[in-house]
């Protein structure tokens, strides 16, 4: 088949099916995000416009944003369905980056397709070009090596044949999902070739289940068997698996308390009894404690970053911690006993292996109690008051819950409210008639903690959740900082039609980082409003919130600040209903307090100077830590 390269690559994402956690066959790829200039618009700009009724294409307005949205959604299906993202060579490439960090940090598989500089060199040096001396083979896509999985420019039409088979392998593989970035220099995407016609014969891409080594899958049994206190740690690979309802049928097998990492949030009902709640920094003090105590941990399909393992202080000393996980990279992490494998699968085959083996009832019975205390703290938050009276971020978050139901999807990012939702979030109880592959109903992005993410990533979540959960909203919780930091794309949506709530807590600046840095004894000092330079530091400048997302085309309920607990919940109610109803992204305007917080009680560790407050604490914490160095 005579095609551009371009069109070749259009294509051949068409060709390709995936398989929904349930069974169903979707396109692999569902869409793509798009702004278009120079270094796109001619080559794979026109090869979309041709396909547009298979492979529709979505203006976004800022190139970061829109790939943003890319990676909420495959998180939102996960991992099950891709959205791709194009921009012009320069400015608009590079502005993905951050996105791919994102990716490349969750393990979620987008693709990335950034223009690129001339092969032929005639025109040289064009606009946005940056030219190496040393390199002429180097462009600014060079910048996507560090957070892609997979990177590839395409400097000939053929090369297509041999390197879209590894990033169909990289968006679906467990183990290596990730940003892939195929760099299309402008010449190239409109060079003719002459493909096979086989080449564009459907082909469906079923995630492979990879079964555990026999001989690790004994050796973890008997390290289990050993244990007094277990403890079952569930990660975001147990969300991807499909396998919670593995995970939790194995916990009542065996009486074994579980916790869930940022990534695995919402897989278990809140009033399981087997429950111990939210492990980490931000996580709840009754997981936390569970961890303290336990002899043995299980985490499975969790990478054990410093949020959930408290920078490596949240163990107790001698632990011994078996890992089951896809990717060996993460299995292996900290000496552990590494069992390589599919969550699901593995999780079956450990049951089976331990059949007759429990803890002790006293320990299992614990899960609920350290619950319960904590169900305590939280609900006195809920209800009690700021002390200046206003809404504080626990009682935002109670409400959105309240409200929510099974077919809900939540989502935040950066600053102080992804520890509001990990910590205080009650997820329900599971639908009777619903799926046994049921997944997530919350999205943390706190692999890349990148702000704004909560901003954009509620558009290209509801895009997803629309075709499996259609009775369902999406609500995405963010403050007022990343709202500056990254609003377009609410235009986007509202352009698009595509409905959700948008709760923004206006605090008056970068809350959470004022509080890290004044409770090691620092000053305040550039994070809030009024602790930064300029004549606006004292109140006169400040931004309207709500005629601003209605100036991108958003419906809006602003919150009066003494309207309290009661005129937020009408408001986030009305929000809902006007969000469906309108088919447009509905932002609640809401003032919170900036430091009245969910509080676990862990540590973190940030590098504390010897002049402040903080770093005796400081050196208390690293001497726990370093049993693990």
């Amino acid at each position: 088949m005579r095609l551009t390269t371009a069109q070749a690559l259009v294509r051949w994402m068409i060709a390709q099916r995936s398989e929904l956690l349930g069974g169903a066959e979707v396109p692999l790829f569902a869409g793509v995000f798009g702004i278009f200039g120079h270094g796109n618009v001619l080559g794979l700009g026109t090869a979309l416009h041709e396909v547009q009724d298979d492979l529709p294409t979505w203006r976004g307005q800022n190139e970061q944003g829109m790939a943003l949205a890319a990676v909420a959604f495959a998180r939102a299906t996960d991992r099950r369905q891709v959205m791709a993202a194009t921009a012009s060579v320069g400015p608009g490439a590079l502005n993905m980056v951050t996105a791919a960090g994102v990716a490349h940090a969750n393990r979620i598989p987008v693709l990335l397709l950034p223009g690129d500089t001339f092969t032929s060199r005639a025109p040289d040096p064009v606009l946005q070009q940056v030219e190496h001396f040393g390199d002429p083979t180097t462009s600014v896509n060079d910048a996507f090596r560090p957070v892609s999985r997979y990177f590839d420019r395409i400097t000939r039409p053929e090369q297509l044949m041999s390197t879209l088979p590894q990033v169909a392998r990289v968006l679906t593989d467990p183990a290596d999902a990730g940003p892939v970035v195929l760099a299309l220099p402008q010449d190239v995407q409109a060079e003719e070739y002459d493909f096979p016609a086989a080449m564009f014969e459907p082909r469906l891409h079923r995630v492979p289940r990879h079964r555990p080594d026999l001989a690790a899958l004994a050796e973890a049994a008997e390290l289990l068997r050993t244990a007094a206190r277990p403890l079952l740690v569930v990660g975001g690979g147990v969300r991807y698996s499909g396998a919670a309802r593995e995970a939790l049928a194995f916990a009542e097998t065996h009486g074994v308390p579980v916790v869930e990492t940022v990534a695995g949030r919402t897989l278990v009902p809140h009033e399981h009894p087997l429950y111990g709640g939210p492990l980490g920094i931000i996580g709840a003090t009754s997981a936390n404690e569970l961890a303290a105590a336990a002899d043995v941990v299980l985490a499975v399909g969790t990478r054990l970053q410093d949020f959930t393992t408290s920078s490596w202080t949240g163990f107790a000393p001698g632990v011994r911690i078996v890992t089951v996980n896809a990717a060996r990279f993460d299995a292996v992490k900290r000496a552990a006993h590494a069992v390589v494998g599919d969550a699901r699968e593995t999780l079956l085959e450990l049951t089976e292996t331990l059949e007759g083996w429990s803890a002790d009832p006293s320990w299992t019975g614990r899960a609920a109690e350290e619950r319960a205390v904590w169900d305590t703290h939280v609900d006195q938050l809920r209800h009690g008051a700021a002390p200046d009276g206003s809404l504080t971020y626990a009682q935002v978050v109670g409400i959105v819950n309240d409200a929510s139901g099974p077919d809900d999807y939540v989502l935040t990012a950066s600053g102080g409210m992804p520890g509001e939702l990990h910590g205080g979030w009650r997820t329900g109880p599971v639908k009777p008639d619903a799926s046994p592959t049921s997944g997530a109903t919350m999205d943390l992005e706190y692999g890349f903690s990148c702000m704004g993410y909560e901003v954009v990533a509620p558009w290209g979540a509801a895009m997803a959740r629309a075709q499996t959960h259609p009775d369902g909203l999406v609500t995405g919780l963010f403050g007022d900082g990343s709202y500056l930091m990254l609003n377009s794309e609410l235009y986007s949506a509202a352009f698009a039609g595509h409905p959700f709530v948008a709760v923004l807590c206006d605090n008056g600046g970068y809350a959470v980082i004022h509080r890290l840095q004044t409770n090691q004894g620092a000053a305040g000092f550039n994070n809030m409003l009024s602790d930064s330079r300029g004549p606006g530091a004292d109140g006169s400048v400040h931004v309207d919130f709500a005629a601003h997302a209605r100036a991108l085309g958003c419906t809006v309920e602003d919150v009066p600040a003494d309207a309290g607990v009661d005129g937020l919940r009408a408001a986030y109610l009305d929000a809902r209903a006007a969000a469906k109803a309108t088919g447009r992204p509905t932002v609640v305007v809401c003032r919170t307090h900036p430091s009245t917080w969910t509080e676990a009680g862990a540590w973190w560790e940030t590098g504390v100077p010897e002049t402040l407050s903080g770093h005796e604490a400081y050196r208390e914490a690293k001497q726990r830590q370093l049993r693990w160095l």
